[in-house]
C-alpha cells in the first residue's frame, strides 16, 4: 500500500493532509476541555452546539464551494482556506465565552467546508487507476485514524507541560504545514465546464445527481448509521470521562485514541479485503458493527456495568465500524460521477453527510445533558436502525453498472448516440452514471 507514495504529488497531498488533521485534532481535545473548562457538566450541550455549527457551515458551503471548485485554480483555493483556518486557531485560546467559541468555529468549519471536498475531488485526478485510488483512499482513511489515535496522545504529553491552550497553537501550526506542503505541487487543471449555468443549477447540480443515483442514497443512509454512533464519542466522551467515570483529562484524550485505533486497524486492512468482498458488503457490515455497539452499551449500562475498559473496547469497535463505512465511499463517488462533475459529486457527499451529523451532534449533546446516557443511547441506536434499513432498501444487492436504457429525448444525431453506434429508439447498455443526459436511473 505504501508504494503508492512513490507518487509524488500524492505524497506531498497525503503529508499536507496528515499535518492539518494533526492539528485538528489537537484542536478537537482543546475544544473539549475549554467547553468543560466554561460549562462543567453542561459541556456537552456546549460541544454539541459548536459540532451543530459545524455541520451548518459544512451543509451550507460545501455544494457553493463545490460549484466553483473548478473555476479558480485549486492549489491557490486550498492554499488560501488553510491560512484563514490557521488565522482562527490562533484567535481560540483568547476565548472566555461560549459565543466566541461559536463565531470562530463557524468560520473554520466554513473555510474547511470549501478545503475538504476540493482536495478529495483532486485524488481520484492525480491516481487514475482504481487500485492506486483503493490504495489512496485507504491511506487518506488513515490519515483521520491516525490524528484519533496520535493526537491524543500528543495532546496528554503537551498538558503533562502546559495547559490545553497551547494545543490551538499546534492547530494552527498544522495549517500553516499543510498550506506550504501544497505549495510544493501541481495540481491537475480544473475540466472546464463549457456549458453555462446560473449559480442556482451548478449550487444543486452535485446534490441532483447524487440523489438520483441509488448507490449514494444508500450512502447517504449509510452516512445516518455512522453519525449516530460517532457522535457519541465525539459530543459525550469527555462528560463520561470526567463526570460519569470521574477520571482526568487526560483519561478523554486516551479514549478519542482507542477509537482511532479501532479506525486505523481497519483502515490498514481494507485493501485486500476490497479485492476480496465487494464495497456493499463491507460497508453494510460496519454499520451494523456500529448500531450492535450501541445496543451493547445500552445493556451495559442498564445492568450497571459501564466502566472505563468497557468505554475503551466499546469505542474502539466503533471505530472499526466507522472506517469500514467511510474508506470505501470514495471509491462509489468515482464512480458515480464523470471527472468534471467530480468536485460537485463529492461536495454534495459533503454537504449530504454532514447534515446526517447536523441531526446527530446536538441532539446527542441534548440528550445527554438533559436525560443521561441511556436515553441517548436508545434514540442513537433507533436513529442507526433506521439508516442500516433505508440502506438496504436504497442499494441493492448485485446491481450491475452496465444497464440498458433508451435515450427517447435525444435526436438521432445527438453525440452521445454516434459514440455508442446506438438506435434511439432500441436503446443500448453502458455503464451508467448521472449526467447530463442520463438525468433518472433506469428501472430494472
Amino acid at each position: 500500500m505504501l508504494a503508492i507514495l512513490r507518487n509524488r504529488s500524492f505524497r506531498h497531498l497525503f503529508i499536507a493532509q496528515v499535518v492539518a488533521l494533526l492539528g485538528t485534532g489537537l484542536s478537537t481535545v482543546a475544544l473539549g476541555l475549554l467547553a468543560f473548562d466554561l460549562s462543567g457538566e453542561r459541556a456537552s450541550m456546549v460541544l454539541g452546539t459548536v459540532f451543530a455549527l459545524k455541520m451548518v457551515a459544512y451543509v451550507g458551503i460545501a455544494p457553493i464551494a463545490g460549484a466553483f471548485a473548478s473555476q479558480v485554480p485549486r492549489r491557490r483555493m486550498l492554499v488560501a482556506l488553510d491560512c484563514v483556518r490557521a488565522l482562527v486557531a490562533c484567535c481560540l485560546p483568547f476565548v472566555d465565552a461560549a459565543w466566541e467559541i461559536f463565531a470562530l468555529i463557524f468560520i473554520m468549519q466554513a473555510a474547511s467546508a470549501a478545503f475538504t471536498p476540493t482536495f478529495q475531488a483532486t485524488l481520484p485526478d492525480i491516481l487514475p487507476d482504481e487500485k492506486d485510488y483503493t490504495r489512496g483512499l485507504s491511506l487518506s482513511r488513515l490519515a483521520y485514524d491516525l490524528e484519533n489515535l496520535i493526537t491524543p496522545s500528543l495532546a496528554a504529553v503537551v498538558l503533562l507541560f502546559a495547559s490545553y491552550h497551547a494545543l490551538f497553537l499546534g492547530t494552527a501550526l498544522g495549517f500553516i504545514g499543510s498550506g506550504l506542503l501544497i505549495l510544493t505541487v501541481i495540481l491537475p487543471t480544473p475540466v472546464a465546464d463549457e456549458a453555462r449555468r446560473s449559480v442556482y443549477e451548478r449550487t444543486t447540480r452535485g446534490i441532483r445527481f447524487y440523489l438520483a443515483t441509488p448507490r449514494l442514497r444508500g450512502l447517504l443512509a449509510l452516512n445516518l448509521v455512522v453519525a449516530a454512533g460517532a457522535s457519541m464519542v465525539l459530543v459525550n466522551t469527555v462528560v463520561l470521562v470526567q463526570s460519569t467515570l470521574g477520571l482526568d483529562e487526560v483519561h478523554v484524550a486516551y479514549a478519542l485514541g482507542s477509537y482511532g485505533a479501532g479506525s486505523m486497524v481497519t483502515a490498514l486492512s481494507l485493501p485486500r479485503l476490497l479485492e476480496r468482498y465487494k464495497d456493499r458488503s463491507v460497508m453494510m457490515a460496519g454499520a451494523a458493527l456500529m448500531v450492535l455497539i450501541v445496543l451493547a452499551l445500552i445493556a451495559i449500562d442498564k445492568i450497571g456495568a459501564f466502566s472505563w475498559l468497557a468505554l475503551l473496547i466499546c469505542w474502539l469497535v466503533l471505530g472499526c465500524g466507522y472506517s469500514a463505512v467511510l474508506t470505501p465511499s470514495g471509491r462509489l463517488l468515482q464512480r458515480s460521477s464523470h471527472q468534471a462533475d467530480r468536485p460537485a459529486i463529492y461536495a454534495a457527499q459533503f454537504a449530504l453527510s454532514h447534515a446526517c451529523w447536523l441531526l446527530c451532534y446536538p441532539l446527542s449533546g441534548y440528550l445527554q445533558t438533559a436525560f443521561g446516557m441511556q436515553v441517548t443511547l436508545i434514540v442513537l441506536a433507533a436513529l442507526g436502525i433506521i439508516g442500516l434499513v433505508l440502506a438496504f432498501r436504497y442499494w441493492p444487492a448485485g446491481g450491475r453498472q452496465d444497464l440498458y436504457h433508451v435515450h427517447g429525448d435525444l435526436p438521432k444525431d445527438h453525440p452521445h448516440l454516434k459514440d455508442s453506434k446506438s438506435d434511439v429508439r432500441k436503446g443500448h447498455s453502458h455503464v451508467y452514471i448521472i449526467d447530463d443526459t442520463h438525468t433518472t436511473w433506469p428501472r430494472d
